[in-house]
């Protein structure tokens, strides 16, 4: 097995095929609320984005690997290196798992893949994300995996029932 993968899941390379799941995801405007994004994005500009997913992350500064059912090949969410620093040896992490497949431990898998290979094989020092507070099954997520809460941004986020506060979360490989 690689790094990227364990019993039950593997983290992949987007393919062309990703197209339909990767709309569907994308413009679930459910998902933005604990994202940025706040427009949708059309077929041609998810398959550019696909096809320049071939650049290095060195390149890029960031990195999209599609989280799969090993037995089933099927892609059921995406986890992310973002805001992916060299010099400083970090980068965001971002997750999102598809409603379907929620609440059964994939996210937490595909984000102790993701901690592994973003430490041992990128040599990072530290992996962070940002959490709006209501996003309890996130937090968790996140402190499962060890990550701590070293931050609180009041009013950080606008939602459609105003403003909401975020948590900055880290983890950090000594």
């Amino acid at each position: 097995m690689s790094n990227l993968e364990n019993g039950e899941i593997r983290l992949r390379a987007l393919e062309p095929g990703d197209l339909a799941c990767l709309y569907v995801w994308e413009n679930d405007d459910l998902f933005w609320a604990d994202g940025n994004a706040i427009t949708p994005y059309s077929y041609y500009m998810l398959k550019e984005y696909i096809k320049q997913q071939s650049v290095d992350i060195f390149t890029s500064r960031q990195l999209r690997l599609m989280i799969e059912l090993k037995n089933e090949r099927k892609a059921i969410g995406t986890i992310d290196l973002f805001d992916f620093d060299p010099y400083h040896n970090r980068a965001g992490v971002g997750i999102l798992v598809d409603r379907n497949y929620q609440s059964r431990g994939y996210a937490s898998q595909a984000l102790h893949l993701m901690c592994n290979y973003a430490f041992r094989l990128l040599r990072l020092h530290q992996l962070y994300c940002h959490v709006n507070e209501g996003n309890t099954a996130s937090i968790k997520l996140f402190r499962g995996a060890g990550f701590e809460e070293c931050g609180h941004l009041k009013s950080w986020n606008k939602n459609a029932d105003g403003w909401q506060d975020c948590l900055i979360f880290q983890k950090i490989e000594l």
